[in-house]
């Protein structure tokens, strides 16, 4: 069993930058996919950010540019760079990771990006 903890949400301004992290934990696991979803009310969750190894990382159009998804294999942790937010940009944020078969995600932290 993999348990992820997320952190680094909040509220900012437009044109702010946050970094989220999530944290994995467990025994006798390999992680071998981060993901960062992000979901607003109503809509669908939607895959924001991925990285697999040392393929190069996904990015959604609407992020690119702005937003850099890292990973730290010895921490099992994984970041979000959040740079030039967008009030489109507010949402809750989940991580999400790939061991084995099985995806596992986070609870969720909330971004706002407002005035």
């Amino acid at each position: 069993q993999v348990q992820l903890a997320e952190s680094g949400g909040g509220l900012v301004q437009p044109g702010g930058s946050l970094r989220l992290s999530c944290a994995a934990s467990g025994s006798g696991f390999s992680i071998s996919t981060f993901n960062w979803y992000r979901q607003e009310p109503g809509q669908e969750r939607e895959l924001v950010a991925s990285i697999t190894g040392s393929f190069p990382p996904y990015y959604d159009l609407s992020v690119k540019g702005r937003f850099t998804i890292t990973r730290d294999g010895a921490k099992n942790t994984v970041y979000l760079q959040m740079n030039s937010l967008k009030p489109q940009d507010t949402a809750v944020y989940y991580c999400n990771v790939l061991v084995g078969d099985n995806y596992y995600w986070g609870q969720g932290t909330q971004v706002t990006v407002r005035s």
